[in-house]
């Protein structure tokens, strides 16, 4: 779908790793911008909100588009590149010493 769309468009021209990379930054920022500076409280109430849901969940969807459009255009296997990461992290982050925890990996005790 991503493909078509871009493709029904030309903008092959316009969607280098590079640019799609900063699109994936941008529309993320946009995403990021609803939530700052706010309480728990304020982004719980916003969040409870159908128009502010709408208006979050278009970018959420434009942060995807940007992903997967990377992906696409470079052959990434995104469910495979997810498997391996979350395998990896299962031995960054075994679950008797991460559970519960926010540390990174190098933080945690061995």
């Amino acid at each position: 779908m991503v493909k078509k769309f871009s493709d029904d468009r030309d903008w092959n021209r316009y969607h280098n790793a590079k640019d799609l990379a900063i699109g994936i930054v941008t529309e993320s920022s946009e995403l990021l911008q609803w939530f700052r500076f706010k309480s728990d409280v304020e982004v719980d109430s916003l969040l409870k909100s159908r128009k502010a849901r709408r208006q979050l969940g278009e970018e959420l969807a434009d942060t995807l588009y940007f992903v997967l459009r990377l992906a696409q255009r470079y052959n990434f296997d995104l469910t495979t590149e997810l498997r391996n990461k979350i395998k990896r992290n299962e031995t960054r982050y075994p679950v008797k010493v991460a559970k519960g925890s926010n540390k990174k990996y190098n933080e945690l005790p061995t």
